[in-house]
């Protein structure tokens, strides 16, 4: 099955999506499956929201990022049960980047605030400190 591109709400080429099944990100790593028209990380571990259709939306419904218009939020989510981990796909070919697209009408309901990295919670890593990145230590004083 061919690969939709995935745009921001400014336009911006941000990931792949093969409908209803994987999400890849621009770089065709696979970072989300799709079960009964829910989204999950690549591990399972975090539910991401409703796809409706080519769009996919945040928890509350609103969309992160769409495929073709119309762009189409849908009612907030309830949490899913965790579903089965499907098997990894096989790393897809890149397709060649789409032309950038006009920008859609807003939804109603309005955008999400999240942007994709968002979305995939790449903000909640980057906001982890990491324990073996310490901060630089001043030089020690001279005696005092």
């Amino acid at each position: 099955m061919p690969l939709e591109p995935l745009f921001s709400r400014d336009c911006d080429l941000v990931g792949w999506l093969e409908p209803g099944r994987y999400v890849f990100d621009r770089e065709t790593n696979y970072i989300a499956f799709i079960v009964d028209r829910q989204a999950w990380s690549a591990t399972g571990e975090r539910w991401l929201g409703v796809v409706n259709d080519l769009t996919l939306c945040d928890r509350a419904g609103k969309p992160v990022a769409w495929s073709r218009p119309p762009v189409v939020g849908t009612a907030a989510g309830m949490v899913q049960k965790r579903p089965m981990l499907p098997k990894v796909p096989m790393r897809p070919i890149r397709p060649l980047t789409p032309v950038r697209p006009l920008r859609p009408d807003a939804p109603r309901g309005g955008w999400s605030p999240m942007t994709f990295s968002d979305w995939l919670g790449r903000q909640e890593q980057r906001e982890t400190p990491d324990p073996d990145a310490l901060p630089p230590q001043p030089p020690p004083s001279g005696p005092e």
